[in-house]
Formats: structure tokens, sequence, C-alpha cells
């Protein structure tokens, strides 16, 4: 993978996931307790033996490059490998990123100096696990100018997607753009064959097309533009994803929604998740702070006694259950549950306070709150709904740092 260079389009505004995405980028996110979402792409490279990836980054990035400069600084300079984050550089004009494919074609002086012979395009706001050294052999043996990732995904949804058709051969015939009524995969009427948002070039055959797009009015966008007009005069393959989580069914999520958000987080906590964080064969980096035990404190089992206990759920370093009880719930470091708080089916992020006798419910809490005690959150819609968002199935967000009232 030595001649591969990879570039993660890290700069979109995230603005379904808003209020999370109010001040730092939707990769910066965090997700799992202790992870960032962009953590899973880069996780997917490192495993894969890529060692060098550029992160183009635009708005709202400083969360997100302080993440890059603590948690994947792991490379040698010395051996040529790196994992850098790039803001925009407007050296070819004076906008921001327009598309996807615009935000390569800025900062193609990159691959001028480097040269790679191959060029993998990923986002860094999807959770999953993929070794793309995989996706290279594929090109490799199809003789592509162009491998696009690609999944079965239920037809229902697959309109928020590229749609891809292929032939017996896995060559790409046709593309819909996230179409209104999306073709089913022959034999398949429950799916389509969808774009990942992964895509593995040749380099010579990708910077024409980048040039031809820059000068025509449009989206300047890879599913929109690039790949469609390749697909004309170039040979563009179709790989059928192979998940790295090697359970019984594929995992790739896009959590570009609250409620989508929540649900892949309640998904950590179950019995058997969908997700294995657990797996050592392939191994999710992030950045590790130095944070003490989680500690459970107060067993005091007579009627009307504080007890600190967790159930179901997923404890980070620094949190404190005092006396309070937590369940099917994801808590992030520094946490602190006071005595006869409740949490239930709950995502908490980092030094988030519980006061006493809260009962929270259903809910997605931003880092630096603090809940005054006796407050209730998840069990009045209405109420909610004046202080705080709420999502169409009830979930309440709380933003970073909101500051509250008993």
């Amino acid at each position: 993978m030595r001649n591969v260079l990879a570039m993660i389009l890290a700069g979109g505004r995230g603005e379904r996931l808003h209020p999370l995405t109010d001040q730092r980028a939707k990769p910066a996110v965090p997700f799992g307790g202790k992870y960032r979402i962009i953590d899973f792409t880069l996780s997917n490279c490192i495993n894969s033996g890529l060692r060098n990836v550029i992160i183009l980054i635009q708005y709202k990035s400083h969360s997100l490059d302080r993440h890059i400069r603590r948690a994947w600084n792991i490379f040698s300079s010395e051996l040529g490998e790196y994992i850098t984050s790039l803001p925009p550089q407007q050296r070819i004009n004076q906008d921001w990123y327009k598309g996807t494919a615009d935000a390569v074609f800025q900062n193609w002086f990159i691959v001028d100096d480097e040269r790679p012979e191959y060029l993998l395009i990923l986002g860094g706001d999807h959770v999953y696990k993929m070794n793309y050294k995989d996706m290279y052999s594929f090109l490799q043996q199809k003789q592509a100018d162009v491998v696009v990732g690609a999944i079965e995904y239920p037809l229902a949804e697959a309109s928020d997607f590229g749609v891809i058709g292929v032939d017996s051969n896995w060559q790409i015939t046709g593309w819909e753009e996230k179409p209104k009524k999306p073709s089913p995969i022959p034999n398949d009427p429950n799916h389509a064959l969808c774009s990942m948002g992964i895509y593995l070039f040749r380099t010579s055959s990708l910077h024409e097309h980048l040039l031809t797009d820059a000068q025509r009015d449009g989206s300047h966008d890879f599913g929109k533009d690039i790949i469609p007009a390749m697909i004309r005069k170039s040979r563009v393959f179709a790989y059928n994803f192979r998940d790295e989580n090697r359970k019984a069914v594929k995992y790739w999520r896009d959590v570009g929604t609250l409620d989508a958000y929540w649900e892949a987080n309640m998904d950590l906590v179950s019995v058997d998740p969908l997700l294995n964080l657990y797996d050592r064969n392939w191994p999710i980096r992030t950045d590790q702070g130095q944070y003490p035990p989680a500690k459970f404190v107060f067993a005091e089992e007579a009627e009307g006694g504080r007890i600190g206990v967790a159930l179901d759920s997923m404890i980070t370093g620094g949190c404190i259950i005092s006396g309070g009880r937590v369940q099917n719930s994801v808590l992030s470091p520094r946490v602190r549950i006071n005595e006869h708080a409740e949490v239930f089916q709950s995502v908490l992020m980092e030094n988030v306070v519980i006061g006493e006798h809260c009962r929270i419910r259903r809910a997605i809490i931003d880092k630096d709150v603090t809940i005054p005690p006796k407050t209730n959150i998840g069990y009045d819609y209405e109420a909610d709904s004046n202080r705080f968002t709420v999502t169409e199935s009830g979930i309440v967000v709380i933003s970073k740092g909101m500051k509250l009232n008993a």
C-alpha cells in the first residue's frame, strides 16, 4: 500500500446532527463513549497498511484538528509516513470547498508532490470496518481505473445514496444519485446496491476529470459528477464491501442524523452488538486520555438507600457513579451520576454531571452540561421541546455547555 495516498474528506457541516455539530465538525463528534467518528476510518487505514493519510478539514475544524494531533501522531516522518490534517489552501481560487471533488482538486498540489500511483478517497463520517487492501487487490484483478465501495442497502433507505447498476463482472453500468425510486438489485427486490462514498482511483485517470469538472458549473461531487462521467470513458467497477466486523449482517453506518446516532450508540450496549469493538484483530484507535478507572460507590441496599450501579452500559475512565443508577447507556470520560439519579437509554458526553434525584431517559447530553437536582428529561415531550432539541422519535438533545436552571 506504499503507492497509495489516502485523502479523508472531513469538511462537511453535518447539519442533520445539529446541535452536536454546532461547535465541531461531524467527524469529531464523540461516539461509543471514548471514540470520535473519524477514528473508525483512520483505524481502517492503519489496519489496512496505509501510511500516508491526509485529512481535508474545513468548517469548525479546531476540535477535529486537535484530536488528530493528540491521537494520531503515531508515524515516523523519517520513514516518509504521516497522518496530517490540512485546512483549505485557496491555492486555485478564493472559494471554500464546493464539493467532494473540488476539495481534492484544490489540494492536487499534494498529489503532484507525492506522486502516488493510486488515490484512495474516503469519508470521515461513517462507522464501519474495512480492509482497503482487499479493494486495492480487486482493482488490480479487474485492471480498473476506479473502484467504488458498494454495499447492499434496504431499498426503503437507498434514496439517500448513489445507487449502482452492475453487470455480472461487477463493472458499473448505471448510476443514480439519490433517486426518489431506487432500482433494486436483480433477484433481490428489498435491497439496492449503494455507494459507500469510498473511491480508489488510478491517479493518472482522475486528474483530467477533476480539471474538466472544475471548469463547469455544478455540484463538483464525486457521486454526482465524477463517477458518472468516468463510467462512460473508463473501466469503473463496484467492490462489494467485505466487512472486517465479521458478523452475520454487514455493518456500515452513516450516523448523520440524531436518531441514527442515538440508535448506533444504543446498539453498542446490547448483549451481542452489531459492531464489535472488542476484536483484537481489528483494533479501533483513539486518544487515550489519562483518566482514572471508573468508580461505583455506595451500596446501601436497605430500602431508600443509595446504590451506585450500571447495567447493560458502557462506562469509560474517570466516571463516578455515586449512588445513582445507569442502564442501557453510554458514558464518556469524567461523567458523574449523583445519588438517587436514574439514567436510561442515554448518551452522556465528557464532563456531564447528573444531579441528585434526576430522571434522564432517551437523551443525548453533550459535553460540559450540569443537570440540576430533581430534573426530569425525556418524560414530558412538550416541556422538553420548549428547552431542548427533540427529534421525531422523542430523543432529547442538550447542546454542549448549555446552562440549565433548577
